[in-house]
This record gives structure tokens, sequence and C-alpha cells, in this order.
């Protein structure tokens, strides 16, 4: 290896370990929630979709109960924080690939309403426990106890948010 290039590493991973060492936390969480998202991506690309599309999935699926009220892709979106036009996009995607189809809404014939398809679902139960042992990998280092913790003040910080609103809105 170039000695240059040698050097340019061990500069980088200096650097990389002294800002470990700080205690800015928006850096710590994007490079965790970075860390944790390549890991999964890889995982989901590898079935054809992305954790963006797993998302969608486990959302249309966990509400497509008897009791539920479907969503419409607004509110898809809404519920999910993305955008109109990002949701029509991992849709389009979706339906191309045999996952999801829209239908009309019956209250208001402008909306579509997604709905998982059967393999729709046999791969969102797959890829989320295939991905469920991706998190575990990822927080190898943790004591069940720490991940708990970890994902309680996670959820006390994005609790006390503003809603998310697309541009949609």
């Amino acid at each position: 290896m170039d000695e240059s290039v040698g050097t340019a590493h061990q500069h980088a991973g200096e650097f990389s370990q002294q800002c470990l060492q700080h205690f800015d936390v928006n850096w710590l969480l994007s490079r965790a929630a970075h860390g944790l998202r390549e890991a999964m991506d890889t995982e989901a690309m590898a079935h054809g979709t992305s954790i963006r599309g797993q998302i969608v999935l486990t959302a249309l699926v966990q509400n497509s109960h008897p009791d539920a009220r479907p969503y419409s892709q607004l509110a898809l979106g809404h519920a999910l924080g993305v955008d109109k036009t990002t949701m029509t996009a991992l849709l389009d995607k979706l339906e191309r690939q045999g996952l999801v189809v829209r239908t009309p809404d019956p209250n208001d014939r402008r909306a579509r309403i997604p709905v998982p398809t059967e393999a729709g679902r046999e791969l969102q139960a797959k890829l989320y426990h295939q991905l469920a042992a991706v998190e575990d990998r990822v927080l190898a280092d943790l004591a069940p106890a720490e991940r708990d913790v970890l994902r309680s003040l996670l959820r006390r910080i994005i609790s006390t948010e503003e809603p998310v609103e697309g541009s949609c809105v």
C-alpha cells in the first residue's frame, strides 16, 4: 500500500475515534442511524426492496386488521412522515413488484388505498424477522437492558416532536 494512503487511513481512524468521544448528540445519532440503515438496506435489497419499502409494507400489514380504517396514500404518508411525492414513488415501485395494489377509496373517488398483496405480506413477514437479526448484530455490544433503555429514550425524544407533515400539506 502507498505510504500516503496508509497515513491517510491512520489519520481518518484517529479522527473518527476523536469524534466518537465527543458529545454532539446529532452527530452520534446520525452515525448510529446511518450504520443501522445501511445494514438493513443491504438485507432488504437482497430481497428486492429497500428499508423504506419494508417500512411501508409493515405499516400496511399492521393496519390491515378488520377493525382498522385503511390508510389512503395521503394518510399513510402522514403516518410515516413521508411526503406525497416520495410516497407515490415508493408505492409505484411496490406495485410494479406485485407487493401492493391500490384500490379506489369508496369515500373519495380521487383517493387510493394501498393494500398489501399476499406476496407483499409474505415478504414483509420474512424480512421483518431478518431485519430483527440485522438489528441484533448491529446492537450486539449492548446488553438487552441497554437496548430497552435506548429504545425508551429514542421514543421519548421523538414523541416530543411536532407531527411530521409531508410536502403535500
